[in-house]
């Protein structure tokens, strides 16, 4: 019964992600268009028309904008599995072994004079990492990286700018190795995949790592 539920609700957060799936010119093209090219061609239009300064700088449906989405979402399911496998081997406090009030203050107060769990501190303190560690990607980033804007100061603008007027399509070619079409692929399964799991633990009411380790067949705990 859990198989089907879990099916259901992969198949109900794919329908509304490919929604949301761009569509590439209709030329020469590998990939699967279900949608005729105009009618992405004419939501950035519109888009730029609305809110041109967030256009200018690749925010909105823009290739430049499912890349970093992807690329977020293929980390956090990189995050997920490593607490999940840290939890099944003993790696990670009890979830019942609360943080010292004396110790942390009301640095780990919840309510009143409760705290929250030492394991629940240890992964946040484990996001805020990655966060900084993001955020200082996305103010420096590096030359042979891509920023989080499309900024004209940036060395690789002019190769960004140009891939993002070319969007991938519905399906993008199968590409394999490290090429931009398995990227957007990847992503787009891993975005999928997030939406999944946020619909999973509301529908159960389950955590999510205890949902993680039933798709898995009980590989982690």
């Amino acid at each position: 019964m859990m198989q089907l539920k879990t099916i259901f609700t992969f198949l109900l957060t794919l329908g509304v992600a490919s929604a949301f799936a761009p569509v590439q010119h209709a030329q020469k093209s590998s990939s699967l268009n279900l949608l005729p090219a105009e009618t992405y061609e004419e939501a950035q239009k519109d888009w730029a028309k609305q809110f041109g300064p967030l256009a200018k700088w690749g925010w909105g449906p823009s290739v430049h904008a499912e890349k970093w989405n992807g690329r977020h979402a293929m980390f956090g399911w990189v995050f997920i599995c490593a607490t999940a496998y840290a939890q099944g081997h003993g790696l990670l406090p009890p979830a019942d072994q609360l943080v010292d009030l004396k110790t942390w203050g009301t640095l780990a107060t919840i309510s009143g004079k409760t705290t929250i769990s030492t394991q629940r501190a240890i992964i946040l303190a484990a996001n805020a990492h990655f966060f900084a560690i993001s955020l200082m990607a996305t103010i420096c980033p590096l030359p042979f990286g891509d920023s989080l804007l499309l900024d004209p100061n940036h060395d690789n603008y002019e190769k960004s700018a140009e891939r993002n007027e070319k969007p991938f399509g519905y399906l993008p070619a199968l590409k394999f190795g490290i090429t931009e079409e398995a990227e957007i692929i990847n992503g787009r399964l891993a975005m999928v995949g997030i939406i999944a799991l946020v619909s999973a633990t509301a529908i159960f009411d389950k955590p999510m790592l205890d949902i993680v380790n039933d798709w898995v067949g009980g590989l982690y705990f």
